[in-house]
């Protein structure tokens, strides 16, 4: 469990110090090539890492009606949610966009309760009220910006909307290899945005500056989703994405002290409510007595309460170790998330 708080809040950071730094190059680069290229060094990297860490290509792991979850969060998180925060980040201070990210925990939980029946208690509910709030007292008219201010809010909001899905979708593969997840979700992505970049007629930006959007991509949208797939595994979906509710705040440090943003008293309100409401998700805590139906999976594990099981293969008692294991009915009760072992009605 704690690595797996570890994971999202890695992933919250480096996310939360992307947007200012993809701010900074909106200048150089249109929106949709940006977000091509962020999700093409994703891709290229860690496709790289995958095969260097398995010296080649190995199996994905991923069953056959895994596929569909995969594409979908692949178009909805790869291809139509950095799209929109491009164009967003053109009419929004990075600051005030910084924030509004904080609306993708939400809309993430609110698909999790209702399309996949993730629980949700008290304070996971208060914690969500407390961000919405935030959001809109970010996006009230005549409060932190200029004319026009709303149109990029309204695109950043689309953006967390994408990212929701992407989540939701994400979650029903987070078993599997986390490194290939987010690198064939970069890699397709980053071609896609690109050619249609080009198609529109953009021109290509400089060398120099075409690395310096990979490399941010690779920080911000590969190794930080590799994270969030395997917190996902460890907290379930509406958790992590509280947790992952602090990567606003990272980059809204990083737009006001490095990039000089301007804020008012608006700004600040709605910094206290949102940070009131990741608080609620952090103190969080869940116990009850559940039963754990019969499953079947592969993933990496080690031989915990939830994974008794023997083996058809020679184990040399290395772990974690991944393989194809069967789950047996049990009943128990334990502080636990909606992991990928408590999924269960309530």
């Amino acid at each position: 469990m704690t690595a797996s708080v570890g994971f999202a809040l890695g992933a919250a950071v480096l996310f939360g110090l992307s947007t200012p730094l993809a701010k900074q190059l909106l200048g150089s680069v249109p929106p949709v090539l940006l977000g091509g290229l962020l999700y093409l060094g994703s891709g290229i990297g860690l496709i790289t890492l995958r095969l260097l860490r398995d010296r080649g290509w190995q199996a994905t792991g991923l069953q056959a009606g895994e596929w569909p979850w995969l594409a979908g969060a692949i178009l909805f998180g790869g291809v139509l949610g950095p799209v929109a925060l491009m164009v967003g980040l053109q009419q929004t201070a990075a600051s005030t966009a910084s924030l509004l990210l904080n609306l993708e925990a939400v809309m993430t939980a609110v698909l999790t309760w209702v399309a996949f029946k993730e629980n949700a208690d008290r304070r996971i509910v208060l914690g969500m009220l407390a961000i919405v709030a935030g959001g809109v007292i970010l996006s009230w008219p005549g409060g932190l910006a200029a004319s026009g201010w709303s149109w990029g809010a309204g695109w950043i909001v689309l953006a967390c909307l994408c990212w929701a899905v992407d989540n939701n979708l994400t979650r029903k593969v987070s078993a599997s290899d986390a490194l290939f997840i987010a690198g064939s979700k970069g890699l397709v992505a980053g071609v896609v945005n690109v050619a249609i970049a080009l198609a529109l007629g953009n021109v290509r930006p400089e060398s120099s500056t075409i690395l310096a959007a990979m490399a941010v991509g690779l920080l911000g949208y590969g190794i930080s989703l590799v994270l969030f797939v395997l917190a996902l595994r460890g907290l379930g979906t509406a958790r992590t994405g509280a947790y992952f509710s602090v990567a606003p705040f990272a980059g809204a440090l990083v737009s006001v002290v490095w990039l000089g943003d301007s804020v008012g008293l608006a700004f600040w309100i709605a910094c206290a409510l949102m940070g009131f409401g990741v608080w609620l998700h952090l103190s969080e805590r869940h116990e009850h007595e559940h039963t754990h139906e019969t499953m079947e999976h592969s993933h990496a594990h080690v031989h915990d309460e939830h994974h008794q099981h023997l083996h058809d293969f020679h184990w040399d008692g290395h772990e974690p170790h991944l393989h194809q294991h069967r789950h047996l009915t049990i009943t128990h009760k334990h502080g636990h998330f909606p992991d990928i072992h408590h999924r269960h009605v309530h």
